[in-house]
């Protein structure tokens, strides 16, 4: 990893050495599979160091992470696309096999009807302009088996996904699928009882609406919830509107 001068100024002012020799010295790695164990004090300075990178350094900090067992399975990374000042962020849960292998989020059968929705809306993943929207997941490598995440990869993810969700400053956040909406709202609840709601998160001191919706490949496989997800849509449509309102009186 490169080491520029102003991050080498950050890390000498606060004791410490670049993030990968961090991880070396503070964090363990549990003999169970996939299982992680790392120190309050670590996880800390981790993501203190973490919540000061700017996009270019952001990346390359999730291309090189071995902070959790998935950096042995996974091809690569998958970070994010999109326009970095969208006003809607959609986060999905994982990547897959296809993600895993184009370092992508959300492409194959599911990628495309993600972006028949967003299309039917007047929005897209491609471009930095107004109608274009920034993807993530909350996990950044593919778990094996498409597996759910594990408790331990979200916690080390976790400060990745809200230095993008500050970095882009969204207007409005849509989660897709039951386990990303649990993770970000921080919930058991069934993903039924979280549609339909308007939810908020605070991220920086910033509260941000956010919708939760089904997954594009729940919905391959279950066509009849696509009206759901449709009533979704509409309503983040109203919930930008009520924030632009509120945006333009201030």
């Amino acid at each position: 990893m490169t080491l520029d001068p102003r991050r080498a100024q950050l890390w000498k002012a606060m004791g410490l050495g670049p993030m990968y020799r961090l991880r070396a010295a503070q964090m363990t790695v549990a003999t169970a599979p996939l299982t992680v164990v790392d120190s309050p004090p670590a996880t800390t300075v981790r993501a203190r160091l973490i919540s000061r990178l700017v996009w270019d350094e952001l990346r390359e900090e999730v291309a090189n992470c071995r902070a959790c067992r998935l950096c042995e399975t996974r091809k690569q990374t998958v970070f994010g696309v999109g326009n970095v000042n969208a006003r809607w962020m959609l986060i999905g849960e994982a990547p897959g096999s296809e993600e895993d292998e184009r370092g992508e989020p959300f492409v194959g059968q599911a990628g495309r009807l993600l972006d028949s929705m967003l299309a039917s809306i007047e929005l897209t993943r491609v471009g930095q302009t107004q109608r274009s929207v920034y993807i993530t997941n909350v996990l950044k490598c593919r778990p094996p088996g498409n597996r759910n995440p594990q408790p331990g990869e979200v916690a080390l993810c976790e400060p990745f996904l809200r230095r993008q969700i500050e970095l882009v400053s969204p207007a409005l956040i849509i989660v897709m699928g039951r386990f990303a909406a649990q993770s970000l709202l921080d919930t058991d609840a069934s993903i039924a009882g979280l549609r339909g709601k308007r939810h908020r998160i605070t991220v920086a001191g910033r509260q941000i609406p956010v919708v939760v919706t089904y997954h594009p490949a729940y919905l391959l496989r279950n066509l009849v919830d696509k009206a759901k997800s449709w009533a979704d849509l509409c309503l983040a449509r109203e919930i930008d509107a009520d924030v632009s309102t509120a945006q333009q009186a201030q």
